[in-house]
Protein backbone atom coordinates (compact mmCIF):
# COMPACT_ATOMS: atom_id res chain seq x y z
CA UNK A 1 0.00 0.00 0.00
CA UNK A 2 2.05 3.01 -1.23
CA UNK A 3 -0.45 5.46 -1.37
CA UNK A 4 -1.42 7.60 1.42
CA UNK A 5 -4.34 10.11 2.38
CA UNK A 6 -4.27 13.88 2.60
CA UNK A 7 -6.38 14.79 5.63
CA UNK A 8 -5.55 17.57 7.12
CA UNK A 9 -4.61 17.95 10.93
CA UNK A 10 -8.13 18.78 12.30
CA UNK A 11 -10.03 16.10 9.84
CA UNK A 12 -7.61 13.91 11.77
CA UNK A 13 -8.19 15.24 15.01
CA UNK A 14 -12.02 14.99 14.43
CA UNK A 15 -11.09 10.89 13.41
CA UNK A 16 -9.59 10.46 16.08
CA UNK A 17 -11.48 11.70 18.92
CA UNK A 18 -14.58 9.91 17.46
CA UNK A 19 -12.52 6.29 17.71
CA UNK A 20 -11.13 7.61 21.37
CA UNK A 21 -14.74 7.86 21.71
CA UNK A 22 -16.28 4.44 20.17
CA UNK A 23 -13.29 2.54 21.80
CA UNK A 24 -14.14 3.87 25.25
CA UNK A 25 -18.10 2.63 24.00
CA UNK A 26 -16.18 -0.67 23.26
CA UNK A 27 -14.90 -1.07 26.66
CA UNK A 28 -17.88 -0.59 27.82
CA UNK A 29 -20.13 -3.05 26.64
CA UNK A 30 -17.46 -5.31 27.40
CA UNK A 31 -18.30 -4.25 31.33
CA UNK A 32 -21.53 -4.51 30.71
CA UNK A 33 -20.88 -8.18 29.67
CA UNK A 34 -19.01 -8.56 32.44
CA UNK A 35 -21.98 -7.50 34.93
CA UNK A 36 -24.74 -9.68 33.22
CA UNK A 37 -26.07 -6.64 32.32
CA UNK A 38 -29.89 -7.07 30.57
CA UNK A 39 -29.52 -7.96 26.92
CA UNK A 40 -31.38 -5.72 25.30
CA UNK A 41 -29.25 -2.94 27.40
CA UNK A 42 -26.17 -4.48 25.83
CA UNK A 43 -27.80 -4.64 22.40
CA UNK A 44 -28.85 -0.97 22.23
CA UNK A 45 -25.26 -0.08 23.12
CA UNK A 46 -23.76 -1.95 20.32
CA UNK A 47 -26.01 -0.78 18.02
CA UNK A 48 -24.86 3.37 19.50
CA UNK A 49 -21.18 1.84 18.56
CA UNK A 50 -22.57 0.56 14.86
CA UNK A 51 -23.98 4.46 14.40
CA UNK A 52 -20.73 6.14 15.27
CA UNK A 53 -18.27 3.71 13.33
CA UNK A 54 -21.01 4.58 10.27
CA UNK A 55 -20.39 8.35 11.28
CA UNK A 56 -16.41 8.12 10.71
CA UNK A 57 -17.43 5.58 7.82
CA UNK A 58 -19.32 8.21 6.30
CA UNK A 59 -16.63 11.69 6.97
CA UNK A 60 -13.78 9.05 5.43
CA UNK A 61 -15.61 8.23 2.69
CA UNK A 62 -16.96 11.62 1.68
CA UNK A 63 -12.85 12.90 2.22
CA UNK A 64 -11.99 10.39 0.29
CA UNK A 65 -14.14 10.78 -3.13
CA UNK A 66 -13.36 14.51 -2.82
CA UNK A 67 -9.74 13.97 -3.08
CA UNK A 68 -8.51 10.94 -3.58
CA UNK A 69 -10.95 9.71 -6.00
CA UNK A 70 -11.37 12.92 -8.09
CA UNK A 71 -7.19 13.40 -8.08
CA UNK A 72 -6.72 9.61 -9.53
CA UNK A 73 -9.99 10.69 -12.28
CA UNK A 74 -8.12 13.67 -13.08
CA UNK A 75 -4.74 11.69 -13.51
CA UNK A 76 -6.75 8.89 -15.58
CA UNK A 77 -7.34 6.32 -13.42
CA UNK A 78 -10.68 5.05 -13.57
CA UNK A 79 -9.88 1.92 -11.69
CA UNK A 80 -10.01 4.11 -8.64
CA UNK A 81 -14.13 4.00 -9.14
CA UNK A 82 -14.19 -0.17 -9.21
CA UNK A 83 -12.16 0.21 -5.81
CA UNK A 84 -14.45 2.94 -4.73
CA UNK A 85 -17.44 1.23 -5.48
CA UNK A 86 -16.14 -2.51 -3.41
CA UNK A 87 -15.28 -0.41 -1.09
CA UNK A 88 -18.90 1.19 -0.37
CA UNK A 89 -19.96 -2.50 -1.29
CA UNK A 90 -18.47 -3.84 1.81
CA UNK A 91 -19.06 -0.68 3.71
CA UNK A 92 -22.97 -1.39 3.26
CA UNK A 93 -22.96 -5.00 4.85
Amino acid sequence: MGRKSHHSDKEKSNMISRLNRIEGQIRGIKGLIEKDTYCDDVLNQIASVQSALNGVGKLLLEHHMKSCVIERIQDGDTEVLDELLTTMNKLMK
